[in-house]
């Protein structure tokens, strides 16, 4: 019952629309009154009004202080809402600024904490990387000590690391250090293998470059024997080549050892290939390479050759060149055969060198001679046919005639150059030469019998001179070169007959010699210029005829030799 009287009671209320929440009370209770009820609430709603009134005026009056004081107050309250009000307004607007600055201030936190934990990780692993950024210093040491193992080891490790963390910056930098280290590492093994080194050092360094893997096996075969090459071009280069037979002695030896040592260590390292021959596998590199050292050393042999000036010096060097060939030979360089060109050359340089030297000094002393007399040194008439075919010493006869006995000397010297090293094929060249020289000298006397006026004892010197030309001179050379070559005395010997011009004015002179013994007698008592005898030279003049009998009596002997010798030909 309660229950629908509620209901209705809400119902009303919802009709009247002035009844809130708070008047609903009041209008319930209305509702329940009576009608005479009703019409007597104005009057008890206006009692109630004017004594609420008077109860508040009289409350007004007994508190006006806290109502002004309420008023105050409500009106600074009013005051600070306002400003407060303000104040919420520039906070809202910088809300956003600090929510950036949050957002900013937590990633920045972030990292932060992520650098932290990289520290702490730093920290804890402390004793790895400082272990791992020592490894460049540590190879760097290694390889300055020779400790090529270690410093390989480490150098495959951080080759590891890099593959296994190619994108860590600091692996990268220890990387790239570690490749400077090995270029330093590679340049001393090259370095090591330029110096005189053994088999096993050699196959150690080899092993090495293989291990580091820079060059591939052709590449290391042609830098092995780069590097060998130039060590072997540096020994050369200490030698002196101001001395030509030491610096040519010092690089026939140096190939004879050094040459030979290289060509077998190259074939003990490299010695991998099974299949078919060495030249096929390394397509002919150690052969080129071996040719261009022998050609390089008969360049050398060729360029120094002409300015030794000894025939025993050129024998020496032939000696040591062929040594050095036939050991070479064992490993296929036997370059015995290239040889005789060069000190053919070399030989008959030098003695067409001397025979010129000889020939000049000849001209030089015959354009200065005096036609003095001088004293007889132990020679006899007969003495140059009697002469041995074995003994090569020169004539003392000839040191009656100076211009001849320098060019003996100079003949002699040539001789005894050609004698230590004569070959054979030069034999007809170098008789030829000796032939060209001794006609020069028969030219030059025929030159100078046509350009000087001789008087008649100076005559008498001069064909005195050809005649030991021809008869003692000559043979003398054509012996000594027979001493030199078996059979070369007789090729001289057949050169004789061109010889015409001398044999021509030796028997002009021979004809007009006959009558002077008569004029020499009278000379004896009766000088030219009527005084005393001059002395000259330390003999007296009254030597000089003499000495011109002693000239005519060996002019007859050898002409009757002569004339005995062409009627037993006939």
């Amino acid at each position: 019952m309660e229950l629908e009287i509620s209901e209705e009671n809400a119902e009303v209320a919802g009709l009247i629309p002035l009844a809130s929440v708070s008047q609903q009370p009041y209008v319930s209770e209305l509702l329940s009154f009576t009608l005479d009820r009703l019409h007597k609430e104005p009057e008890l709603l206006r009692v109630d009004a004017e004594r609420i009134r008077r109860q508040m005026q009289e409350v007004a009056v007994a508190n006006y202080r806290a109502f002004i004081s309420a008023a105050d107050a409500l009106l600074a309250i009013r005051e600070e809402v306002s400003s407060i009000d303000k104040h919420l307004e520039s906070l809202i607007a910088e809300v956003p600024k600090l929510t950036s600055g949050c957002t900013e201030f937590i990633e920045s936190a972030e990292q932060i904490l992520e650098k932290r934990k990289m520290n702490q990780t730093l920290l804890a692993n402390h004793s790895t990387l400082l272990d791992l950024l020592e490894i460049p210093q540590l190879m760097d040491t290694c390889v300055r000590n020779g400790n090529y193992d270690e410093a390989l080891d480490l150098e495959a490790f951080v080759c590891k690391l890099s593959t296994m963390h190619p994108k860590i910056p600091i692996i990268l930098a220890l990387a790239a250090e570690v490749r400077q280290t090995t270029q330093t590492l590679l340049s001393q093994l090259l370095q090591k293998l330029r110096s005189n080194i053994q088999l096993p050092e050699c196959l150690r360094i080899i092993g090495y470059l293989r291990r580091i893997g820079v060059f591939n096996e052709y590449e290391m075969r042609l830098q092995f024997l780069r590097c060998r090459e130039a060590w072997l071009t540096g020994i050369l280069d200490d030698l002196d080549q101001r001395n030509p037979y030491e610096y040519l002695k010092g690089m026939v030896n140096c190939h004879r050892m050094h040459l030979f040592d290289v060509v077998n260590q190259y074939r003990a390292i490299f010695a991998d290939d099974t299949s078919g021959s060495e030249e096929n596998y390394d397509g002919g590199l150690l052969f080129s390479w071996a040719m261009h050292q022998i050609t390089s050393h008969l360049k050398t042999l060729k360029h120094m050759l002409p300015k030794i000036t000894e025939g025993g010096s050129l024998s020496n060097i032939l000696d040591q060149c062929m040594y050095c060939a036939m050991g070479l030979g064992w490993v296929g360089l036997d370059f015995r055969g290239l040889l005789p060109p060069l000190f053919e050359e070399a030989v008959l340089n030098l003695f067409i060198k001397n025979m010129g030297a000889a020939v000049e000094n000849f001209q030089l002393v015959l354009d200065s001679h005096r036609w003095v007399p001088l004293p007889t040194v132990g020679f006899s008439a007969s003495g140059a046919g009697e002469e041995s075919q074995e003994d090569v010493t020169p004539p003392p006869s000839l040191m009656e005639h100076p211009p001849l006995a320098v060019f003996i000397n100079g003949v002699s010297a040539a001789m005894n150059e050609l004698r230590p090293c004569a070959p054979i094929s030069l034999k007809y060249i170098l008789a030829q030469e000796l032939v060209k020289g001794l006609k020069a000298v028969h030219d030059s006397l025929m030159r100078y019998n046509e350009t000087r006026m001789l008087r008649d004892n100076e005559s008498m010197l001069f064909f005195s001179l050809c005649r030991a030309f021809m008869e003692v001179a000559f043979p003398h050379c054509a012996t000594c070169f027979g001493r030199c070559y078996p059979g070369g005395a007789a090729l001289i010997a057949d050169a004789k007959n061109s010889f015409d011009g001398i044999s021509r004015l030796l028997s002009v002179s021979l004809s007009r010699e006959i009558p002077k013994p008569v004029l020499n007698t009278q000379r004896i008592t009766k000088p030219e210029n009527g005084s005393l005898p001059v002395v000259e030279n330390g003999v007296s003049s009254d030597v000089e005829p003499q000495a011109n009998n002693d000239v005519i009596d060996k002019d007859q002997s050898s002409d009757n030799k002569q004339a005995d010798g062409k009627d037993g030909d006939s």
